[in-house]
Protein backbone atom coordinates (compact mmCIF):
# COMPACT_ATOMS: atom_id res chain seq x y z
CA UNK A 1 0.00 0.00 0.00
CA UNK A 2 2.97 2.57 0.74
CA UNK A 3 4.08 1.69 -2.90
CA UNK A 4 1.08 2.15 -4.32
CA UNK A 5 0.59 5.43 -2.15
CA UNK A 6 -2.38 3.76 -1.21
CA UNK A 7 -3.47 5.17 2.46
CA UNK A 8 -6.18 2.95 2.95
CA UNK A 9 -8.02 0.10 1.59
CA UNK A 10 -10.76 -2.61 1.88
CA UNK A 11 -9.30 -5.21 2.97
CA UNK A 12 -10.77 -9.20 1.15
CA UNK A 13 -9.22 -12.73 1.07
CA UNK A 14 -9.51 -16.32 1.49
CA UNK A 15 -7.10 -18.69 2.81
CA UNK A 16 -3.72 -17.33 2.61
CA UNK A 17 -5.03 -14.40 1.74
CA UNK A 18 -8.02 -14.04 4.02
CA UNK A 19 -5.49 -14.79 7.05
CA UNK A 20 -2.83 -12.08 5.71
CA UNK A 21 -6.09 -9.21 5.42
CA UNK A 22 -7.38 -10.21 8.78
CA UNK A 23 -3.23 -9.86 9.85
CA UNK A 24 -3.05 -6.49 8.45
CA UNK A 25 -6.68 -5.34 9.49
CA UNK A 26 -5.63 -5.88 13.69
CA UNK A 27 -2.05 -4.68 13.02
CA UNK A 28 -3.17 -1.81 11.48
CA UNK A 29 -6.25 -0.69 11.64
CA UNK A 30 -6.07 2.73 10.51
CA UNK A 31 -5.45 1.88 7.05
CA UNK A 32 -8.01 -0.68 6.79
CA UNK A 33 -11.78 0.45 6.14
CA UNK A 34 -13.17 -2.96 5.90
CA UNK A 35 -12.49 -6.25 5.75
CA UNK A 36 -14.09 -9.27 3.78
CA UNK A 37 -12.51 -12.64 5.27
CA UNK A 38 -13.87 -16.17 4.76
CA UNK A 39 -13.82 -18.53 7.40
CA UNK A 40 -13.52 -16.03 9.60
CA UNK A 41 -10.91 -14.80 11.79
CA UNK A 42 -7.79 -16.57 10.31
CA UNK A 43 -4.90 -14.94 12.59
CA UNK A 44 -3.04 -17.99 13.84
CA UNK A 45 -3.13 -19.09 17.60
CA UNK A 46 0.39 -20.83 18.30
CA UNK A 47 -0.56 -21.04 22.00
CA UNK A 48 -3.00 -23.61 20.86
CA UNK A 49 -1.63 -25.04 17.66
CA UNK A 50 -1.20 -28.70 19.41
CA UNK A 51 -4.26 -28.66 21.00
CA UNK A 52 -7.13 -31.00 18.56
CA UNK A 53 -9.74 -29.32 16.78
CA UNK A 54 -13.13 -31.53 16.47
CA UNK A 55 -12.62 -34.53 13.94
CA UNK A 56 -14.43 -33.20 11.14
CA UNK A 57 -12.02 -30.25 11.02
CA UNK A 58 -8.74 -32.33 11.50
CA UNK A 59 -9.77 -33.99 8.43
CA UNK A 60 -9.91 -31.26 6.66
CA UNK A 61 -6.19 -30.87 7.37
CA UNK A 62 -4.63 -33.69 6.33
CA UNK A 63 -2.28 -32.42 4.32
CA UNK A 64 -0.87 -30.26 6.97
CA UNK A 65 -0.14 -33.25 8.77
CA UNK A 66 1.09 -34.57 5.53
CA UNK A 67 3.66 -31.03 5.12
CA UNK A 68 4.50 -32.25 8.51
CA UNK A 69 6.57 -35.17 7.38
CA UNK A 70 9.65 -35.31 5.03
CA UNK A 71 7.14 -37.51 3.51
CA UNK A 72 4.93 -34.84 2.55
CA UNK A 73 7.71 -32.41 1.79
CA UNK A 74 8.98 -35.17 -1.12
CA UNK A 75 5.37 -35.84 -2.20
CA UNK A 76 5.05 -32.34 -2.75
CA UNK A 77 7.95 -31.43 -4.51
CA UNK A 78 7.50 -34.48 -6.98
CA UNK A 79 3.73 -34.80 -7.11
CA UNK A 80 2.62 -30.59 -7.38
CA UNK A 81 0.15 -30.95 -9.64
CA UNK A 82 -1.12 -34.18 -8.68
CA UNK A 83 -1.48 -33.09 -5.52
CA UNK A 84 -3.05 -29.74 -6.24
CA UNK A 85 -5.98 -31.91 -8.43
CA UNK A 86 -6.96 -33.75 -5.33
CA UNK A 87 -6.79 -30.63 -2.57
CA UNK A 88 -8.93 -28.30 -5.38
CA UNK A 89 -11.38 -31.53 -5.58
CA UNK A 90 -11.77 -32.16 -2.18
CA UNK A 91 -11.44 -28.87 -0.79
CA UNK A 92 -14.12 -27.70 -3.17
CA UNK A 93 -16.31 -30.62 -4.06
CA UNK A 94 -19.13 -28.81 -5.57
CA UNK A 95 -16.57 -26.54 -8.16
CA UNK A 96 -16.64 -27.15 -11.86
CA UNK A 97 -13.23 -25.73 -12.70
CA UNK A 98 -12.02 -25.66 -15.85
CA UNK A 99 -8.53 -27.02 -16.79
CA UNK A 100 -7.80 -23.62 -18.22
CA UNK A 101 -7.93 -22.35 -14.68
CA UNK A 102 -6.15 -25.43 -13.02
CA UNK A 103 -3.30 -24.73 -15.61
CA UNK A 104 -2.89 -20.75 -15.08
CA UNK A 105 -2.51 -21.57 -11.28
CA UNK A 106 0.05 -24.39 -11.76
CA UNK A 107 2.47 -21.82 -13.81
CA UNK A 108 2.81 -20.93 -10.00
CA UNK A 109 3.61 -24.17 -8.65
CA UNK A 110 6.79 -23.93 -10.95
CA UNK A 111 7.88 -21.13 -8.76
CA UNK A 112 12.02 -22.62 -6.68
CA UNK A 113 10.75 -21.17 -3.59
CA UNK A 114 7.26 -22.82 -3.89
CA UNK A 115 8.35 -26.10 -2.08
CA UNK A 116 9.72 -24.09 0.61
CA UNK A 117 7.72 -21.91 1.34
CA UNK A 118 4.42 -24.13 1.54
CA UNK A 119 6.29 -26.68 3.84
CA UNK A 120 7.15 -24.13 6.09
CA UNK A 121 3.97 -22.69 6.41
CA UNK A 122 1.79 -25.54 7.04
CA UNK A 123 4.86 -26.27 9.82
CA UNK A 124 4.95 -23.20 11.36
CA UNK A 125 1.01 -23.11 11.82
CA UNK A 126 1.28 -27.00 13.42
CA UNK A 127 3.88 -24.90 15.58
CA UNK A 128 6.58 -27.58 14.39
CA UNK A 129 8.84 -24.94 12.58
CA UNK A 130 10.12 -21.79 13.97
CA UNK A 131 8.80 -18.47 12.34
CA UNK A 132 11.17 -15.98 10.53
CA UNK A 133 12.97 -13.83 13.10
CA UNK A 134 12.44 -11.20 11.10
CA UNK A 135 8.68 -10.67 12.11
CA UNK A 136 9.13 -11.88 15.39
CA UNK A 137 7.64 -8.60 16.34
CA UNK A 138 4.64 -8.93 14.43
CA UNK A 139 4.35 -11.93 15.41
CA UNK A 140 4.26 -11.10 19.26
CA UNK A 141 1.10 -8.80 19.11
CA UNK A 142 -0.52 -11.74 16.80
CA UNK A 143 0.01 -14.39 19.69
CA UNK A 144 -2.49 -11.87 21.82
CA UNK A 145 -5.25 -12.32 19.30
CA UNK A 146 -6.31 -8.76 18.57
CA UNK A 147 -9.46 -7.54 17.66
CA UNK A 148 -10.02 -6.59 14.20
CA UNK A 149 -11.90 -3.04 14.65
CA UNK A 150 -12.92 -2.40 11.35
CA UNK A 151 -16.57 -3.25 9.88
CA UNK A 152 -16.11 -6.73 8.79
CA UNK A 153 -18.25 -9.39 7.04
CA UNK A 154 -16.91 -13.22 7.40
CA UNK A 155 -18.09 -15.84 5.07
CA UNK A 156 -17.90 -20.07 5.20
CA UNK A 157 -19.06 -22.08 1.86
CA UNK A 158 -21.52 -24.15 2.72
CA UNK A 159 -19.46 -27.58 0.69
CA UNK A 160 -16.72 -26.49 2.24
CA UNK A 161 -13.88 -29.77 2.48
CA UNK A 162 -11.49 -28.02 4.77
CA UNK A 163 -13.27 -25.88 7.43
CA UNK A 164 -17.05 -27.26 7.85
CA UNK A 165 -19.75 -23.94 7.48
CA UNK A 166 -20.53 -22.45 10.88
CA UNK A 167 -22.78 -19.42 12.35
CA UNK A 168 -19.47 -17.25 12.71
CA UNK A 169 -20.49 -17.38 16.79
CA UNK A 170 -16.97 -18.98 17.47
CA UNK A 171 -15.04 -16.27 16.32
CA UNK A 172 -17.57 -13.11 16.88
CA UNK A 173 -15.81 -11.95 19.66
CA UNK A 174 -13.02 -11.15 17.73
CA UNK A 175 -14.38 -8.43 15.74
CA UNK A 176 -15.43 -5.52 17.80
CA UNK A 177 -16.69 -3.52 15.07
CA UNK A 178 -20.05 -3.89 12.95
CA UNK A 179 -20.27 -7.55 11.61
CA UNK A 180 -22.04 -9.78 9.48
CA UNK A 181 -21.59 -13.55 8.88
CA UNK A 182 -23.04 -15.68 6.08
CA UNK A 183 -22.87 -19.30 4.87
CA UNK A 184 -23.01 -19.58 1.26
CA UNK A 185 -24.62 -22.02 -0.70
CA UNK A 186 -22.75 -23.92 -3.75
CA UNK A 187 -19.27 -23.08 -2.35
CA UNK A 188 -16.39 -25.35 -1.33
CA UNK A 189 -12.83 -23.77 0.47
CA UNK A 190 -11.86 -21.14 -2.74
CA UNK A 191 -15.62 -19.25 -2.61
CA UNK A 192 -13.92 -15.95 -4.25
CA UNK A 193 -13.59 -17.69 -7.62
CA UNK A 194 -16.42 -20.26 -7.09
CA UNK A 195 -18.99 -17.87 -6.46
CA UNK A 196 -17.74 -14.66 -7.18
CA UNK A 197 -21.19 -12.77 -7.49
CA UNK A 198 -21.90 -13.50 -2.84
CA UNK A 199 -17.91 -12.52 -2.36
CA UNK A 200 -18.48 -9.30 -4.49
CA UNK A 201 -22.07 -8.37 -2.86
CA UNK A 202 -19.72 -9.08 0.51
CA UNK A 203 -17.38 -6.15 -0.44
CA UNK A 204 -20.72 -4.01 -1.45
CA UNK A 205 -21.97 -4.80 2.13
CA UNK A 206 -19.21 -4.05 4.04
CA UNK A 207 -18.77 -0.66 2.35
CA UNK A 208 -22.13 0.37 3.43
CA UNK A 209 -21.36 -0.15 7.19
CA UNK A 210 -18.59 2.47 7.11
Amino acid sequence: MDALRVPQALFTGYDWGGRAADVAAALWPERCTGLVSVNGYLIQNLALAQEPLTPATELGYWYFFYFATERGRKGLQRNREDLARVVWRRNSPEWRFIEAEFAQAAELWANPDYVDVVIHSYRHRLAVAAGDPRCSGPERKLLGQPRITAPAVTLDGQADGVIPPTDGSSYAPHFSGPWAHHVVPDAGHNLPQEQPRAFADAVVEVDAMT
